[in-house]
């Protein structure tokens, strides 16, 4: 009767699968008030309140940095708020769940994740490598000895890893991916345009005009911001040319991370992924153009998984029915 929930644990998003689908797709933002430091909003009504708020009355609080947690209290009120959610308020049986972690974590950031997740309500907790969990939610066949490479982009960090027999042979991570995206865009626009604009519009532009390569047709889109000399608003139009020029520095570290791994795989590992080519899962992988980018970057084929969004998640809920790999993971996380 219980259930079995794969949690994608994100800097940006917290996705929750379960039985074939995912049941839960939410912010990772909880408001609280300033003074009190009592929760106010979690998840989607949270993202509503960014830049609209006085930080003085309201804090918006990313409780997950870089894939790990940054603040512990109200990462487990954003869990049982979530788990609450899904399972209704009277639990009379508690979820057993999978967590995906990043794989450079120390081991008191994994006992963090772990401890959390029991506090907000789980039965029972199993913590698995995102690269791990991407590679499975992308129906890649990890239990096979041929090596596959995953690139597991999310919003605060960027992963690359070689996988074979159900183990991460190698990986790399770059404090990398969405966030900064957002971040180079928004510079951009100050330097170029003397205009001011939020986290929320600047991934707006990413996601409607926004690409890694040049494309055969160009969008543009009106973008509004304060303007930083006369302080009035103003409206500018910003193409996606402008948004490749303005985040060339973020994808130029993403694709050291690739490089640094192809770098250090074994040589038969290697040739595998030279004939099979690098997966791409993560919020990130949505990016327009960014195969390609990395294709000519690394010389080896580089494709989006079909559910990049979601890949974790789904990884993380199908290896907690698998008892193999339940095994593997409770001997090595």
């Amino acid at each position: 009767m219980a259930k079995r929930l794969g949690v994608d644990l994100g800097t940006i998003n917290v996705l929750i699968y379960e039985n074939g689908q995912i049941v839960l797709q939410e912010p990772s933002l909880v408001a609280l008030h300033a003074e009190e430091e009592l929760v106010v909003e979690i998840g989607q009504p949270a993202r509503e309140m960014l830049g609209k708020v006085d930080d003085e009355d309201i804090q918006l609080i990313r409780p997950l940095q870089n894939g790990v947690i940054a603040d512990y209290e109200v990462t487990e009120a954003m869990l049982r708020y979530f788990f609450g959610k899904i399972a209704g308020r009277l639990r009379l049986f508690k979820p057993t769940v999978m967590v995906s972690v990043p794989y450079g974590v120390t081991s008191v950031e994994k006992r963090a994740v772990y401890e959390a997740a029991l506090a907000a309500g789980a039965r029972e907790a199993f913590l698995i490598w995102e690269p791990l969990a991407a590679a499975i939610g992308a129906g890649l066949p990890v239990g096979t000895p041929a090596g596959d490479m995953v690139v597991n982009i999310g919003g605060g960090i960027t992963e690359a890893a070689v996988i074979c027999m159900n183990n991460i042979v190698r990986c790399e991570s770059g404090r990398v991916g969405g966030l900064r995206t957002d971040e180079a865009i928004i510079a951009y626009v100050r330097r170029k345009y003397n205009l001011t604009i939020g986290q929320p519009t600047a991934e707006s532009v990413k996601i409607q005009v926004g690409a890694a390569v040049p494309l055969q047709e160009e969008y543009a889109m009106e973008v509004q911001g304060r303007d930083n000399v006369s302080g009035l608003p103003r409206t500018i139009s910003i193409s996606t040319g402008e948004v490749i020029e303005a985040i060339q520095e973020p994808l130029r570290e993403i694709a050291a991370v690739l490089k640094s791994v192809l770098a250090n795989t074994p040589p038969e590992l290697a040739s595998d992924i030279i004939d099979r080519g690098i997966v791409l899962t993560g919020g990130g992988a949505l990016l327009r153009g960014l195969e390609q980018y990395l294709t000519t970057e690394t010389e080896v084929p580089v494709y989006r998984a079909d559910n990049a969004i979601i890949a974790v998640a789904v990884g993380a809920g199908r290896a907690l029915n698998d008892p193999a790999i339940l095994r593997r993971i409770a001997q090595a996380v």
